[in-house]
């Protein structure tokens, strides 16, 4: 049997008010009263009903999140960071796989779930500044990603050209001097083109060439495609003596390459991804990797939801968040001790 505020204030013994105050986390009750409505909803075993709290105000407690890419690793890791915040606000996630196609996204962006969804973080890929200027959707609208929008919605990105640079920087400091990208995209793609603007940059500031030859194009961001750019390299008759891949997959799809080739990781060839997802932190080299903070992303992008909500947020902002390079094997080599490379 459902437990009613009722049944909860009559075993309390106050008004149904003050139950629904508790429950609402009004600031206004006192400790020792939330504390003894407390003990009776857990006595009882209440739980509220979210449904009605949210139609009440006019709202239905879904959030949508669109992704390009659903079975991405980092795809993946971002969408549980933000149903874990939407949940400690008492909000539930939609999931939206756009595929990174134009027309979808742009279905997304202009409130075909309107009527079912309070608010919209949407990742996009193709997605044009023209494309955002004619909607007229009232739904709160949050980007994720590094495209490049002067647009008055939130944008939620970590600097990609600095993340790339920093990449590039740790593999020079080992003395390496030929290095390859791998998955600058063939078509529109701003998150690539940012990547390759740092691996260029770095390179020219340490005064060693960007050589066009060791940037390898694809069609996608996969465990495929990087083994296919790697290969591409390799078979062209180029010997770089490091690899900054676009993301974990593409890099672990060449390390598999690299091992087939009979070249070792790292001593023959350094290898570094983006976006830290646990696969490479178990591979069987394991993955030095620029390392956004997801989890802050994730809860950035929510908030930032909710603000636009209660008519609580500022202008429009780009929100930086934080990015780390975590150093690990494929560029350091196994610690003394273990009997593998660097030992």
């Amino acid at each position: 049997m459902r437990v009613s505020l009722k049944d909860v204030a009559a075993h309390a013994g106050v008004s149904i008010k003050t139950v629904s105050n508790v429950v609402n986390n009004y600031q206004h009750v006192t400790p020792a009263m939330r504390e003894r409505v407390q003990r009776s909803i857990d006595a009882l075993g209440y739980r509220p009903n979210l449904t009605a709290r949210h139609l009440r105000k006019g709202r239905t407690g879904i959030i949508a999140l669109a992704l390009p890419e659903l079975g991405n690793p980092y795809f993946a890791e971002l969408a549980a960071a933000v149903i874990d915040t939407a949940a400690e606000h008492d909000y539930t996630v939609l999931l939206d796989h756009t595929g990174g196609r134009r027309e979808q996204e742009i279905l997304v962006s202009q409130g075909f779930r309107a009527r079912v969804i309070d608010g919209l973080i949407l990742s996009p890929i193709e997605l044009e500044a023209k494309d955002f200027r004619d909607r007229e959707e009232p739904v709160p609208l949050v980007l994720l990603g590094e495209r490049e929008y002067d647009l008055p919605y939130d944008h939620i990105a970590i600097d990609n050209v600095a993340a790339a640079r920093a990449a590039v920087r740790h593999l020079v400091s080992l003395g390496r001097r030929r290095v390859a990208f791998i998955g600058a995209r063939r078509g529109r793609s701003q998150p690539a083109q940012l990547r390759v603007q740092g691996w260029r940059e770095e390179l020219t500031a340490a005064g060693l060439p960007a050589d066009g030859s060791l940037v390898a194009a694809t069609d996608g961001w996969g465990h495929a495609d990087g083994a296919a750019a790697m290969a591409h390299i390799l078979d062209a008759g180029e010997r770089p003596d490091a690899v900054f891949a676009y993301n974990d997959p593409m890099a672990i799809g060449a390390m598999r390459v690299l091992h087939e080739r009979g070249l070792r990781v790292p001593e023959d060839i350094a290898v570094v991804g983006f976006d830290d997802v646990l696969e490479g932190r178990f591979s069987a080299v394991t993955l030095t990797s620029v390392s956004p903070d997801k989890a802050a992303i994730g809860r950035l992008a929510v908030e930032s939801v909710l603000a636009r909500l209660h008519d609580a947020a500022p202008e429009p902002r780009r929100i930086w968040a934080d990015y780390r390079l975590v150093e690990r094997e494929s560029t350091l080599g196994r610690p003394s001790g273990t009997g593998g490379a660097g030992a």
